[in-house]
């Protein structure tokens, strides 16, 4: 357990790219959004004099896992999530486990809340004892940016307990074929899963996500949110990546992720870098000595990787590498051998 540090929580991938760099510091799947996705955005746009109408997404969202309406709530991508759960709950005792996305701790403190940090071990699994039984607010990634480690469901949902609330952060969830280990089917009591359609459909410019939690709590965070939070343009696109068919198609990109993911991982185990196992996200994260020194030499030669440590329980040794198709993903290889990796 550990308290605050000087780490710079507001540093985010996007901030890696740039000047014609190829991306491999922005976990957001490339060629994306699909042509039939763009189109349907782009004829939202004659809907724009009205107001927003969320009411045809949050029933899609709802019916694509199996939820009430009641349990939806949408916003504008999951950072907007994070910070109506920091306005709307009062813990007494919040910890977040690290590493993990920074924004649900920057959301935190900028609401006035203290946080802890649990900084889980190598290989940054989730033991049974990790999480202090006085926490009554615990806020997981699953699968966890950046170690894209994918914890098991009930390890998550055994953390669920009278008067504390579990806050699942699934953005990456669909990258994992046939999605075993989310929440968001099942929804214990006590525990808040939140989405992003960010990272497989190409939307971060759009901003588009939800939270599923129990009727109380969303009818509070809807309290605190702004009218009209999501644009009518976002709402066409979660509907429409919320379909049977969309799901089919972000199931069929996850499969192949999946097996160009454990290649690239092989490729970086062989050259001698320490790849934290099991990886089932769309970015692998790597440690080897010098990584922020790799990091400018890469940049030099037009490859943008993600710095680790920004994260905290990560350091000047790691590095978060996002997937790409296998061309690209052998052109990195290949400018790493250059330099003697």
């Amino acid at each position: 357990m550990t308290g605050p540090a000087e780490i710079d929580l507001r540093h985010h991938g996007d901030t890696e790219v740039g000047d014609g760099l190829a991306d491999f510091a922005v976990n957001v799947r490339t060629g994306t959004p699909p042509a039939w996705l763009a189109e349907r955005i782009r004829a939202s746009v004659d809907g724009l004099a009205a107001y927003p109408d969320p009411r045809p997404a949050r029933k899609a969202v709802a019916a694509r896992h199996g939820r009430s309406a009641e349990e939806v709530l949408l916003t504008a991508g999951a950072a907007e999530a994070f910070v109506l759960l920091a306005r709307v709950l009062t813990p007494r005792r919040a910890v977040v486990v690290h590493p993990q996305f920074t924004e649900p701790e920057a959301a935190l403190r900028a609401a006035g809340h203290e946080v802890e940090r649990v900084i889980l071990d190598k290989d940054f699994t989730l033991g049974p004892r990790a999480v202090p039984a006085g926490a009554d607010l615990v806020v997981i990634g699953n699968p966890t940016n950046p170690t894209s480690v994918l914890h098991p469901a009930g390890a998550l949902a055994a953390l669920a307990a009278p008067g504390r609330t579990v806050v699942v952060d699934e953005a990456f969830m669909d990258c994992v074929p046939g999605e075993p280990e989310s929440l968001a089917t099942r929804l214990p009591p006590g525990v808040v899963v939140i989405r992003s359609l960010t990272k497989t459909w190409g939307l971060a410019g759009l901003r588009a996500g939800y939270v599923l939690a129990d009727p109380h709590l969303i009818g509070r965070l809807a309290e605190a949110q702004p009218l009209w939070a999501v644009s009518t343009p976002a709402l066409a696109a979660v509907e429409a990546c919320s379909t049977p068919e969309a799901v089919a198609e972000g199931e069929a990109w996850a499969v192949e992720l999946a097996a160009e993911r454990d290649r690239l991982a092989a490729e970086l185990s062989a050259r001698g870098l320490y790849v934290v196992p099991g990886a089932r996200a769309s970015f692998l994260c790597v440690s080897l000595p010098d990584a922020l020194g790799i990091r400018a030499l890469l940049r030099q030669r037009g490859y943008a990787v993600r710095r680790g440590d920004t994260f905290p329980g990560l350091g000047p040794d790691w590095l978060r590498i996002a997937v790409r198709d296998r061309p690209s993903n052998d052109r990195l290889l290949d400018v790493l051998g250059e330099l003697g990796i």
